[in-house]
């Protein structure tokens, strides 16, 4: 039995559910809604390469140590994005969220927080994880914003550490949450949804 077991997961009319070949076409327009594959600090797939991308995170899935979802409109199906659970370690109990990226007509709107909400309230709740961690680039500072909007730690920065897709290599800035911090976020993160909600 796998330590995430298929589910999908919805609220505010976005919906995650498991990144299956069927989404190949949806995701690969999201990718295209702004070019994101040319951003130097994403891994964002060309859309020609879609059909690969989702192969390699059913490939992690199959291992147990990744699980991506489709981010989808609820009503209409359309796919707005992807992220995953990876670096998954049951005997700890603790997981990252990431391989997160949205067609840039949906940045900066409730759907990531909506998405976060979501698969926090999963891992913390349903699977019972001790800690939920993220990672990014050093030079990728609208992802670190976001992430310490959701009430995120800084654990620090991993100097050195992978390589980006043009051939640099990359410092890692590590991020985590404890479950015992995860009450406290999640008010946050209710609070400031109600008020984009009102605000629209």
């Amino acid at each position: 039995m796998a330590f995430v077991e298929p589910v999908t997961l919805r609220d505010r009319g976005v919906r995650l559910e498991p990144l299956a070949l069927t989404h190949e076409a949806g995701l690969a327009a999201a990718a295209a809604d702004g070019e994101l594959w040319k951003l130097r600090i994403t891994s964002v797939p060309e859309p020609q390469e879609t059909r690969s991308y989702i192969e390699a995170a059913l490939l992690g899935r199959e291992q147990g140590h990744r699980f991506a979802f489709a981010v989808l409109d609820d009503d209409s199906g359309k796919v707005l994005g992807t992220t995953s659970y990876h670096d998954i370690v049951p005997a700890i109990r603790r997981l990252e969220i990431g391989y997160t990226w949205y067609a840039k007509s949906m940045q900066r709107t409730h759907v990531n927080t909506s998405a976060k909400l979501l698969m926090m309230a999963h891992a913390f709740g349903t699977l019972g994880c001790h800690v939920v961690g993220w990672r990014t680039d050093n030079f990728n500072f609208a992802s670190q914003r976001a992430i310490e909007r959701l009430g995120a730690k800084k654990d620090g920065v991993l100097r050195g550490h992978a390589l980006r897709r043009d051939g640099t290599i990359r410092d890692t800035v590590m991020y985590s949450m404890r479950s015992g911090e995860w009450p406290e976020a999640r008010a946050q993160l209710l609070y400031l949804l109600e008020q984009h909600t009102l605000t629209k």
